[in-house]
């Protein structure tokens, strides 16, 4: 299978990274089949081959999941809702209304304390 990974390059801790093509089974910094593009993480650039990584994708390479944000943000591939956001933005949703309820349950849990010391 091929994959659209990166292949990183550059001084220690400055890294830089190419877009290529490869078989999924050799290494991260091994040859490549076919370059299609750069990414530098620190400035944010970014430069695609977009002819070149569309015959890649319609030939059936499948992009990891940071080519892939990468693609998304270059219009190459519509933007898709995985199945681990949308879990996670549902857990942070049902979070939110769980402190809701608890700060309803505080506030009305005050608001008999003061009746009761009013009346006393």
């Amino acid at each position: 299978m091929i994959k659209l990974r990166l292949k990183r390059f550059g001084k220690k801790k400055e890294a830089s990274f190419r877009i290529v093509a490869c078989n999924s089974t050799s290494r991260r910094d091994g040859r490549p089949l076919q370059e299609l593009g750069f990414y530098n993480p620190r400035t944010k650039e970014t430069r695609l081959d977009t002819e070149a990584l569309r015959t890649r994708l319609t030939q059936g390479a499948q992009p990891t999941d940071v080519v892939r944000t990468l693609l998304e943000k270059g219009g190459l591939l519509e933007k898709t809702e995985r199945p681990s956001i949308a879990i996670g933005k549902a857990k942070l949703e049902k979070e939110k209304l769980a402190k809701a309820k608890t700060k309803e349950e505080d506030n009305s849990s005050k608001a008999e304390s003061e009746i009761n010391e009013a009346e006393s």
